[in-house]
């Protein structure tokens, strides 16, 4: 399953996002033994509090996309990490651009069996 990504401050689903969704949600449908780990993260720029907040928002609308369409929340995590696993060098202080910020915007899915 893909990533997800986001705008930059915000956590809100897009809508290419929604695709994504979609098929986590066939996937935990048609195996009722699956559990999903939703780990949000951010990149670098803000504080890292308010990235930890930020990403455990993004991991939490994920979550609560999923349970909206008739997954039960017991078999989801949502868990924020912030900014403390960037794909790239693109930490405080290091010039980056916009696309490379946003690579670091993204919420991956981990699948678990019980």
């Amino acid at each position: 399953i893909e990533n997800i990504y986001y705008d930059y401050g915000k956590w809100d689903i897009l809508p290419g996002a929604e695709n994504t969704l979609e098929k986590v949600v066939k996937v935990m449908q048609l195996d009722q033994s699956i559990t999903i780990e939703v780990s949000a993260h951010t990149d670098s720029r803000g504080s890292a509090g308010e990235n930890q907040k930020l990403s455990q928002k993004r991991a939490q609308s994920a979550v609560d996309y999923l349970v909206k369409r008739g997954i039960d929340k017991k078999r989801l995590t949502s868990i924020g990490l912030g900014e403390t696993k960037l794909l790239n060098n693109c930490a405080d202080g290091t010039e980056c651009a916009e696309e490379e910020h946003a690579k670091n915007r993204r919420t991956e899915f981990k699948i678990n069996k019980k």
